[in-house]
């Protein structure tokens, strides 16, 4: 046993992750194991599965089990066999509500047997951790592997997608790094999304105020722009986001299962549509409405705009500020500076320097974004999420 197996395996039961321990050791020593390692209580009863021969044997003895499906359950690899040729779907589902399942006796095929069955029984993804050759088809088969590199060689871990040196390093990849990955994706997604729609709804607003004339609106140097320069540093760096500092994120491991994929979700997609339509139609409708007169000159009001308001949400979003962003956020805003002087065609030069483009574009960004951020620290203030309540 290496150091820290016990705090480990306690601390991802604590995060909502379902165990199982699938191992080639003979029953005794499987239990004494799992009580060493703290994967179940010391006082805390056992149910082992009674060897099995036929099918009727099988369904019997199922039924046992369902009357302490609350109980860790320790099967041998014979008997797991008949029961997945069996009764594979029965047991899958009284197994998955146990605290946690010892599988002894498993050959190399039936942990990847078993690790697929979950696959295709529960939906769930699935993670396998070995340290042997015996465990490379079962850490293969898993939607993660994760190998572990010991004195039974370096097999597991060239098979593996992560590699690591001891058992206790699982719990901050997966309850740290893993949830930032998980959170930075899913806010990166949504900033992407965010950045195609608005422009998308100026697109078509503006068509349809010319009777659906088919007019880019703009240029194809400024899309280019916009997708790279203007806007892609600051939205790439928000990867460099932490919504909980690692300290706490180490200390609670329930944040790990508190996420309940609630960041990147239906919910959350159609909020950052709607949040790309409104802001869309304020920066379109507000430069009909204040631009009246010079709405000849709707690119550059509309483009300053959305580049403002696209840095702006950026900056109400970020959680915890990281030096790059301030930088990224400052090359865009210069990128777009830059083009102003040395792309004249664009741009009316003295129309962009009057102090009247200047207060309407500011107002504009402003009701395109202040209105958001209010009802988010209204919401904060009225139902902050958990991770909020521990800072």
């Amino acid at each position: 046993m290496q150091d820290g197996v016990a705090t480990t395996l306690k601390g991802l039961q604590d995060a909502g992750i379902k165990l199982w321990m699938l191992t080639g050791d003979k029953l005794e020593t499987a239990i004494s194991i799992a009580k060493s390692s703290q994967l179940v209580k010391k006082m805390q009863e056992f149910y082992v599965f009674r060897p099995v021969t036929s099918r009727t044997e099988v369904h019997l003895e199922l039924n046992n089990f369902h009357r302490k499906s609350d109980c860790p359950l320790v099967i041998r690899g014979e008997d797991l066999e008949l029961c997945m040729k069996f009764y594979s779907a029965e047991f899958m589902d009284l197994a998955t509500q146990c605290p946690a399942v010892v599988c002894c006796r498993c050959s190399p095929t039936q942990k990847a047997e078993v690790v697929k069955m979950i696959q295709m029984r529960t939906g769930k993804r699935t993670c396998a951790v070995g340290d042997g050759g015996n465990d490379v088809s079962m850490i293969q088969t898993a939607n993660v592997g994760i190998g572990i590199v010991g004195k039974e060689g370096q097999q597991a871990s060239l098979a593996a997608d992560f590699s690591i040196l001891q058992f206790s390093n699982i719990y901050r990849l997966i309850l740290l790094h893993g949830r930032y990955s998980y959170k930075r994706s899913a806010s990166l997604s949504q900033f992407i999304i965010h950045r195609g729609l608005i422009i998308s709804t100026l697109q078509a607003i503006f068509s349809s105020a010319f009777y659906f004339a088919s007019v880019p609106l703009y240029q194809g140097f400024l899309m280019i722009g916009y997708a790279t320069f203007y806007t892609m540093f600051p939205v790439f760096s928000i990867v460099l986001d932490k919504d909980v500092s690692p300290k706490l994120v180490m200390k609670f491991p329930e944040l790990y299962k508190l996420m309940k994929g609630r960041s990147l979700s239906y919910k959350t997609f159609f909020i950052w549509v709607l949040i790309s339509i409104y802001q869309g139609s304020v920066i379109m409708y507000g430069s009909i409405l204040l631009f009246n007169d010079e709405f000849i000159h709707v690119v550059a009001i509309t483009f300053t705009a959305v580049i403002l308001t696209e840095l702006l949400m950026l900056a109400l979003t970020v959680r915890t500020w990281h030096w790059l962003m301030i930088v990224a956020e400052l090359i865009s805003f210069s990128s777009y500076l830059l083009t102003l002087i040395l792309a004249p065609q664009f741009f009316d030069e003295k129309f962009i320097q009057s102090r009247d483009f200047l207060w309407k574009v500011a107002l504009m960004t402003v009701i395109s974004c202040l209105p958001l951020y209010l009802l988010k620290f209204l919401h904060r203030k009225i139902a902050p999420p958990s991770h909020q309540k521990l800072t």
